[in-house]
């Protein structure tokens, strides 16, 4: 820990030594935000008010507050001015005449920046009716953007919120308003109840003309007392004609009831509002009475059960954090995982038991999982537990470790203590730590009270260590072909150590023959893995069965190698497993296998072709048919992809045939359709799309498809100039940020390489001719851009190598970010060896030559140099197995 106040900057990276000295030295106790956004329609102002007032006493003459500002005007030290020109520097004020026998009140008045990065309070232009909408997002460390405070989630105070907006806003922040004020200039003020004691990076605010729905929540408590849950739902003006408000608070009140029940802990934030706002850069936030949501999430063309079941997850995985995050918090990001994973895991279990949808664990095996699989296989990969030495190191690892391995590792703890124990874990520890901060120690003294069991050698075979364990079955067989030996083991190295993976698993093993078609369960047998290997005397004297399933019920986290025989057996008769979870788990280990180069691209291809159709889970089969784009793109040899891609254009053409018109299959496999038409391929498909109505084929063809088939027509180089004028003609007619977003991205496409020189000035600059771009504009952009052959995109590598630093020392690290992977030379076609590769060779050399680079800089592109090495291999293997 550091023992001296240091001044340097630039200094908007906290350092984890910084958060500790300064919260070993100060006891925050509340804070009163003034926000004044009378001026936000305004296109010319740039800034806002920001008046913070901050009571706290100190232990020491000198501390410093964060605040990211455009400018300051006044501090006040105990009612006395301090000199700007020594206290303010970058995006701290330091303090230094502090009283440390009494506690401390510090005004700080400002002007604060509106954001077009989804980093602090951003602002939005609704282009439909030119409404403007504001909304916060503070995680991890963005609330210094709009007010003053110490941006660190152990120092929790009770905040008041005080807003100025015009006067027909709807005005919201964490807390019900107490007090409303019309003024005469036109706007109004609110004030806001204060909170309870939070972190700043779960404070919200809510400043726009939002259509609001509303509804009350009734709880019985255990003492027989009723707790009254005000509710609302918002979403923009123009997006109220597809919003189900009355759904999405039906949903909220289920989970508040299955929430209570599990953790014998009332909601403590008073009001629960639901938030839908534009252009975020998440699913969701947990900001504890205003949770805020993508407003993708609002529905304008048709919607599958899988997007349902993605927002009924979202919603319960926010209304987790409740609990896990907001009342109990980590001490420091290294403990992340005490909030994400732990949301990520009842999250399901609650869409899983308090919905009507019936495939959550299904679809958490499909997506949650892979992407956990994915990250775990980068050389970025770490622990559960990670060490986060600073905020840049932070905003990295909202990743798929520290949510869906975490989630899985959790699913598995309960499977190994029981899914009682781990439910009197939680109530306890909610108990012992509300309002408070955690780390792992807490949690698992909680959880070794409940199970009596030592958690201590779990914690650290799974919290501690990194990589993804492979479980496979091996066995021998007599002459008659009877099974005469058979075990499960699991084996894997861990990346960061090099030590062999050796955790404790509690999962099922399952035996599957074929009958008829069908791949029928036989038997299920738990078992428990504890070493390397364990004998499955259950095999021993019978036939060895067609498919033999290790994880049969997904419990643990691990990856499968399927023996000789189960691979074909799957390859070849994956539509005869009916079984959702165990079918999603067999996808998804053959999957890895392609990742891995294990398996040739162009076999799960046609395995996919061959089955998916039969896969009735509408979010399985949305990710098996992405599945197959990529594929495709990435990971078949190049000289396959015309003959595989005209052979799935023309099984998915017939799918459409099938498939029950509006159905979701249906639906998903136009859109996806529209994905590989994108290489000049389905062309009368996508002439269909786009003319007269109702079509051909009988697709009903929404604002969805219809903007995905204008971007296949634009990268596929058949958008001449009567169909571009087609194309803003409809934007035009119909002017959503969806429209908008979708013309970007076309024009962007184009396969000229005047069009890509424009789009790549445009990324790199954040900004067109007109303006700077927002975050989805950004966004758009760079898509654009990237949809176009390796050859075409060649030239542009030399500018992007150039410019990775600069862009990542003058952006915020939304946008750095944004265009650091929106530009990357990611899809490249094997010519020669993988080493031969000069995109990958090129990411090599900069890596190397730019060792001092920032560690957040470095990860993105290691991360994205290894996804292309992965995706060369898997070509190469490709070839091979032709």
């Amino acid at each position: 820990m550091v023992d001296t106040l240091e001044r340097y900057a630039p200094n908007e990276n906290l350092r984890r030594d910084e958060a500790a000295w300064r919260a070993e030295n100060i006891t925050w106790h509340f804070a009163e935000v003034q926000l004044d956004l009378g001026n936000a329609s305004d296109p010319s102002a740039l800034s806002f008010t920001s008046i913070t007032t901050l009571n706290f006493s100190s232990k020491r003459a000198d501390t410093f507050l964060d605040f990211i500002h455009e400018s300051v005007q006044e501090v006040l030290v105990n009612g006395t001015a301090i000199d700007l020109s020594s206290a303010v520097l970058d995006a701290r004020i330091y303090l230094d005449t502090l009283r440390t026998d009494a506690p401390n009140t510090v005004r700080i008045t400002g002007q604060a920046l509106y954001s077009r990065s989804g980093e602090g309070l951003h602002r939005f232009v609704d282009p439909q009716d030119g409404e403007t909408y504001l909304y916060t997002q503070f995680e991890p460390s963005e609330a210094r953007r709009v007010f003053a405070c110490f941006e660190q989630p152990d120092l929790k105070t009770s905040f008041r919120f005080t807003l100025t907006g015009p006067s027909a806003w709807h005005l919201a922040s964490n807390q019900p308003i107490v007090d409303e004020v019309f003024n005469d200039d036109g706007t109004k003020t609110v004030a806001c109840s204060p909170t309870p004691p939070i972190s700043s990076y779960i404070t919200a605010v809510l400043a726009g003309p939002y259509h609001v729905e509303r509804a009350e929540h009734v709880q019985e408590l255990p003492d027989g007392e009723e707790l009254v849950i005000e509710m609302a739902a918002t979403c923009r003006a123009s997006l109220a004609e597809h919003f189900d408000g009355q759904e999405i608070l039906e949903l909220t009140s289920r989970g508040l009831d299955y929430y209570h029940e599990l953790f014998a802990y009332p909601y403590p934030w008073g009001k629960y509002d639901s938030a839908f706002v534009p252009e975020y850069n998440l699913g969701a936030m947990e900001n504890p009475g205003l949770v805020t949501f993508t407003e993708s999430y609002v529905f304008t063309s048709h919607a599958t059960e899988a997007q349902y079941e993605q927002r009924g997850n979202t919603i319960m995985h926010e209304m987790a954090h409740m609990w896990f995050g907001d009342l109990v918090t980590m001490k420091w990001w290294d403990d992340l995982w005490l909030k994400e994973s732990f949301a990520d895991y009842i999250g399901t279990l609650a869409n899983d038991e308090a919905t009507d949808f019936t495939t959550a664990w299904t679809t958490f095996a499909a997506r949650r999982k892979a992407w956990a699989y994915v990250a775990d296989q980068m050389p970025t990969t770490h622990p559960i537990v990670a060490d986060i030495p600073d905020l840049l190191a932070a905003d990295q690892n909202f990743d798929g470790i520290t949510y869906a391995k975490g989630a899985s590792v959790l699913k598995q703890l309960a499977a190994f203590v029981g899914a009682e124990a781990f439910r009197d874990a939680a109530r306890s520890y909610f108990r012992k730590h509300a309002y408070a901060n955690t780390s792992l120690e807490d949690f698992l003294q909680a959880l070794e009270f409940a199970s009596g069991r030592d958690m201590r050698q779990w914690a650290d075979a799974w919290l501690k260590t990194s990589g993804v364990p492979k479980l496979k079955i091996s066995y021998s067989t007599d002459e008659q072909g009877f099974i005469s030996a058979a075990q499960l083991e699991q084996f894997g190295t861990d990346p960061i150590s090099g030590q062999r993976i050796i955790r404790p698993h509690v999962l099922s093993v399952g035996a599957y023959e074929l009958r008829e078609g069908k791949l029928v369960r036989t038997e299920s047998v738990p078992v428990e893995l504890t070493g390397q290997a364990v004998a499955l005397d259950f095999l021993v004297g019978r036939k060895v069965p067609d498919l033999l399933l290790p994880n049969d019920g997904d419990e643990t986290y691990a990856l499968i190698e399927f023996d000789a025989a189960s691979r074909s057996t799957l390859l070849n008769n994956l539509s005869g497993l009916t079984d959702s979870l165990p079918r999603a788990t067999c996808w998804a280990s053959l999957w890895d296998a392609v990742r891995s180069a294990t398996l040739d691209a162009q076999s799960y291809a046609k395995a996919i072709l061959a089955h998916a159709h039969t896969v009735t889970d509408a979010g399985v089969f949305t990710v098996l048919t992405n599945q197959l784009v990529d594929s495709i793109s990435k990971y078949v040899a190049p000289e396959l992809r015309v003959e595989l891609r005209s052979e799935a254009v023309e099984v998915l053409t017939g799918w459409l045939a099938i498939f029950e018109p509006g159905s979701d299959q249906q639906t998903t496999t136009a859109r996806i359709l529209t994905r590989l038409a994108r290489s000049g391929v389905a062309n009368e498909v996508i002439d269909a799309f786009l003319g007269e109505q109702p079509n051909r084929l009988q697709v009903t063809v929404d604002e969805q498809l219809l903007w995905n088939s204008y971007v296949a027509l634009a990268a596929s180089g058949r958008l001449d100039a009567s169909a571009e004028a087609q194309m803003h003609a409809v934007a035009k007619a119909n002017p959503t940020s969806i429209a908008h977003n979708a013309v970007r991205t076309a024009l962007a496409a184009r396969p000229d390489a005047q069009v890509k020189e424009s789009a790549f000035d445009t990324v790199l600059m954040a900004r067109d001719e007109k303006s700077e771009l927002s975050n989805d504009a950004l966004s758009a952009t760079a898509l654009g851009f990237s949809l176009g052959s390796a050859s075409l995109l060649a030239p542009f590598e030399s500018r992007f190598w150039a410019a990775i630093l600069p862009v990542f020392e003058t952006m915020s690290m939304e946008f750095a970010t944004r265009v650091i992977e929106g530009l990357f030379p990611g899809h490249q076609d094997l010519d020669g060896s993988v080493e031969q590769n000069q995109a990958l060779a090129c990411a090599t050399k900069w890596l190397e030559d730019n060792a001092q680079a920032p560690t957040a800089l470095k990860r993105i592109l290691l991360e994205e140099r290894a996804e292309l090495e992965r995706s060369l291999n898997a070509q190469a293997f490709s070839r091979t197995s032709r």
